[in-house]
């Protein structure tokens, strides 16, 4: 199947950088490298065009419905080009491009309420709410498409516009996103800027942006922080995590062992709030690791684009490398593995599917996000080391129980330091709740009418009861 080219939207750009297809290492096109003095104008013009797109919200709602339409229609077109740059199964890009387009169909429906305020006093208090004016958002590699529609969903419902920058590793399916609701929405609302270092700080820091959502590594979120405090903007950080899944000693490995396979492992292990560690009681502990590498082993790896293939490459060299260097780290702290551990031969950035045994608690796989296709499997003794050994981590995204008794195994996740708990399954998020982490997991909430209310503000007006 050809893979269509992006459509160039209009505007300034610098001279193009190059973008590389996973499965092969080579590149395949290229995207516009805008210069950071470029975003004084496109911050200006998204600003002009929040004055018309706050003034109507009926107008916004039927342009968002018009938004979600035109992400449907584009599947065809998204889905290949998506999975060229950054490797997952196109079963899974069609997957994210429909989540997209739900994502804009559930914030048009949101309308946030007025709220009366009644204190005794002779004044009629209300609570209003107001958008921000143009937000920024920097959005990763490993979702594009899916991070940008959580980002630019509820802010443009929210009533503000929105300057948009995608990984420069995954630029071009977030491109052809932009062209395809911009027959949707009005000039300027939504713009699209590609680029590299320093676009994204310039980004960040400019005094014309009101709300800077972000979602990458720590150390960056704390940049952008950094850059978002000089003009006081408000920020949300999402900044991964290291979720650990606690079995219980009643657990029924066979009936677990696929869900829990697919919660480490889907996108090639690239989810922030994947399981990205496994601790299983002794006397289970062989099993479970043996049932994990079953899965590892028999499961297809390949291009993206191949009909049979259930996990496509790494997808990029940097993180390739990252995820070679904690998995021999691993293997050189006497852990053992049961299944895969090597890259594989070959062109592209594919890396066998890794069960590890025997590992060091304080090896850098368990320690770290390793944020690729690696799941260490830990044992323990007593059930509150296992629940101690999973909160000690600076993260605190998500984490999971798994068991027969559901009582006792929410009773368990209770226990958990994290901004989710899932109890038998892991990192399944509907559009309605909310998406947050503690500790260094992130700052602000993601997710159902938390995310719509993050990008407002309250407008409060009193009124006498008497003139």
């Amino acid at each position: 199947m050809p893979t269509p080219q992006p459509r160039r939207r209009p505007g300034p750009r610098g001279e193009p950088f190059a973008v590389l297809d996973p499965a092969t290492g080579e590149v395949f096109d290229e995207a516009p490298d805008q210069r950071p003095g470029e975003l004084d104008a496109i911050v200006d013009r998204a600003h002009d065009a929040w004055r018309d797109w706050r003034a109507d919200p009926v107008a916004r709602t039927t342009a968002l419905f018009a938004a979600a339409d035109a992400v449907e229609a584009a599947g065809a077109d998204l889905a290949p080009l998506l999975t060229r740059e950054q490797g997952k199964p196109l079963a899974e890009s069609y997957a994210e491009i429909a989540r997209a387009a739900a994502r804009l169909r559930y914030f048009a429906e949101l309308d946030p309420m007025p709220q009366p305020i009644t204190d005794g006093r002779p004044v009629r208090t209300e609570v209003r709410w107001r958008p921000l004016g143009p937000v920024a958002a920097i959005v990763p590699w490993n979702f594009p498409l899916q991070l940008a529609s959580a980002k630019f969903a509820p802010a443009l419902a929210a009533g503000n516009t929105m300057v948009l920058k995608p990984s420069p590793f995954t630029p071009l399916a977030t491109r052809l996103l932009g062209s395809v609701l911009s027959a949707a929405l009005p000039p300027d609302v939504l713009t699209i800027v590609t680029g590299r270092e320093p676009l994204g700080a310039r980004l960040a820091s400019h005094p014309g942006i009101r709300h800077v959502t972000f979602t990458g590594s720590i150390a960056t979120g704390r940049a952008v922080a950094k850059g978002a405090a000089a003009s006081l903007a408000r920020v949300t950080l999402e900044l991964g995590g290291n979720d650990a899944a606690i079995l219980l000693e009643d657990v029924e490995v066979e009936r677990i062992a696929d869900r829990l396979f697919w919660a480490a492992f889907r996108n090639c292990g690239q989810v922030c709030m994947a399981v990205k560690r496994v601790y299983a009681p002794a006397r289970l502990y062989s099993q479970v690791a043996e049932a994990l590498a079953e899965r590892a082993k028999t499961v297809v790896v390949g291009p993206g684009l191949d009909p049979g293939s259930q996990l496509g490459p790494v997808s990029n060299a940097p993180q390739l490398a990252r995820v070679e260097r904690c998995t021999a780290q691993a293997l050189a702290d006497g852990a053992r593995a049961v299944a895969g551990g090597h890259r594989l031969e070959g062109p592209g950035y594919f890396f066998a599917p890794t069960i590890l045994a025997d590992v060091p608690s304080g090896s850098p796989v368990v320690t770290e996000e390793q944020f690729g296709p690696v799941l260490p499997v830990l044992p323990y003794g007593r059930l509150d080391e296992a629940v101690e050994a999973a909160n000690d981590t600076g993260f605190g995204l998500g984490g999971s129980v798994w068991g027969t008794d559901l009582d006792r195994a929410e009773a368990v996740a209770g226990r958990l330091e994290c901004g989710t708990a899932w109890i038998n399954h892991h990192a399944e998020l509907s559009l309605a709740q909310p998406f947050a982490g503690i500790k260094d997991s992130g700052v602000g909430v993601a997710g159902g009418p938390w995310g719509l209310y993050g990008n407002l503000r309250p407008f409060v007006v009193h009124r006498p009861e008497e003139a």
